[in-house]
């Protein structure tokens, strides 16, 4: 079980340091936390903040680890390939989309 955790740890480390767009939604999620706390989230609020979070980070390492894969077995122009990669990148558009309009319904209240 250590090691499992051992090995997941290394793949965050591989995110941070080489995967820019991790990167971003990383800081993104910096931010997001820290403004959480500046205007005092509820419970649920915290929890739908968290789980924005999670799934965009999640599948931003999907994406990525679909995209090395995808390199590895075809490093040439495939069109499918092509297609792979763009569905998973849509998937993530998607999450940051969601996530984006769920901080907007909890955080513009409160400023508003």
């Amino acid at each position: 079980m250590w090691q499992s955790f051992a090995h997941a740890i290394r793949g965050v480390r591989l995110l941070l340091r080489a995967e820019r767009n991790f990167i971003i939604h990383a800081l993104a999620a910096v931010g997001v936390v820290a403004l959480g706390w500046y205007v005092h989230l509820s419970r649920w609020e915290w929890v739908a903040v968290v789980l924005c979070i999670v799934n965009v980070m999640a599948m931003e390492a999907i994406n990525t680890a679909l995209e090395k894969l995808c390199d590895k077995v075809e490093p040439d122009h495939h069109p499918v390939i092509r297609d792979i990669k763009d569905i998973a990148a849509g998937a993530v558009l998607a999450a940051a989309v969601g996530a984006a309009i769920a901080g907007a319904i909890i955080f513009l209240p409160k400023f508003g």
